[in-house]
């Protein structure tokens, strides 16, 4: 009986103390929270609660083995266990650490900068890097631990080590794609040439930057889908980018007309309407007749506005309303298909009359 209750205390007894300690840890925690409400740091780390209380348990358990003399300790499968838990728990708590520094890091270099480009390019920095730690230390963990639940593949890896040379070129030729596509979101990220939160025209389709990780980057495109990609592509074919150089952009509108239009009239009505909308931000305006056809005219009508929503917005009205004007006030200048009889040349009735 003594066999099985002492183990039972000793390691209940352990977890439970381990469970004070990180209630104890999260109070503080919490206490420093409410002493530096200018910093998020303190409530972001309270993430790492679980892992911690996971890491804790697992080493006080071992611990206790060695401490109490428990015949549990001649069980390598239990220790080996218990040393993966603890090895994958540290590795997730420090995953967490990381990415709430990370988080009250690029919080706090908002708050100190207007500059809405260089806070993208931060965070799109800041992303690839704890994608990157993430896997390296998954990748170390997990290694480590089969090396602990398997010690015969430890030979194996000495043996490895000794032909690293021709495993790594066996592992470059294979994994080609894939180390291209993480090179590929490396240089995105440190090269700015596109960020979370630019507005970009991919394949034809406009949408927003949502997510670049170490393989793919993700477009939320105007309708909610989501337009995922390669990284690699961005580095070998040509895309638009309207958010480079700042969020302003113009937009433009194509109207076809009969001949007769009153051009100057069509252009006095466009700046008062321009006057009174909010989406217009004031920087320029135009409208000029860039082509003609034997039958029509193509006027162009451009305004600029802040961003690419509100160009969006602002085109669509536009549109709306010079259409809805000219049929009001000059129905004529609409274009239109002629039904009467084409004019005949001088003499060509009297040739046509046998």
């Amino acid at each position: 009986m003594d066999d099985v209750l002492r183990p039972v205390l000793v390691i209940g007894g352990t977890i439970a103390l381990t469970l004070l300690i990180g209630w104890v840890i999260d109070r503080a925690l919490r206490a420093a929270d409410r002493r530096h409400p200018d910093t998020r740091v303190w409530a972001l780390l309270r993430r790492c609660q679980l892992p911690l209380q996971v890491l804790l348990a697992s080493a006080a358990v071992q611990i206790a083995y060695d401490a109490f003399d428990l015949e549990l300790r001649r069980n390598d499968l239990i220790q080996n266990l218990l040393a993966t838990v603890t090895i994958f728990s540290a590795a997730w708590m420090t995953i967490r650490a990381a990415n709430a520094i990370a988080e009250n890091t690029l919080a706090s270099y908002a708050a100190r900068t207007t500059d809405l480009a260089r806070v993208r390019q931060f965070r799109t920095q800041l992303a690839m890097i704890r994608r990157v730690v993430t896997t390296v230390l998954a990748v170390v963990a997990t290694a480590v631990a089969m090396l602990l639940l398997f010690p015969g593949l430890r030979a194996l890896g000495a043996s490895m080590l000794a032909s690293a040379g021709i495993i790594g070129i066996i592992a470059g030729v294979a994994a080609q794609s894939m180390l291209s596509n993480l090179f590929a979101g490396l240089q995105v990220a440190f090269g700015d040439s596109v960020r979370i939160g630019d507005t970009v025209v991919v394949d034809g389709e406009w949408g927003t930057v949502e997510e670049i990780s170490l393989a793919f980057l993700t477009v939320r495109i105007w309708d909610d889908r989501r337009l995922t990609m390669p990284v690699s592509y961005f580095n070998s074919k040509p895309y638009e980018n309207w958010s480079r150089g700042g969020h302003e952009i113009t937009g433009t509108v194509f109207l076809h007309l009969d001949h007769s239009t009153p051009v100057a009239e069509l252009r006095k009505r466009l700046q008062e309407y321009l006057l009174g909308r909010k989406d217009w931000d004031g920087r320029t305006w135009s409208l000029v007749v860039t082509d003609t056809t034997p039958t029509t005219i193509e006027v162009r009508a451009a305004m600029s506005a802040r961003n690419a929503d509100d160009v969006w917005t602002l085109r669509c009205a536009v549109r709306e309303e010079l259409v809805s004007w000219l049929r009001e006030h000059h129905p004529y200048a609409l274009p239109r298909v002629a039904t009467s009889p084409a004019a005949q040349p001088p003499g060509a009735e009297n040739a046509a009359t046998p």
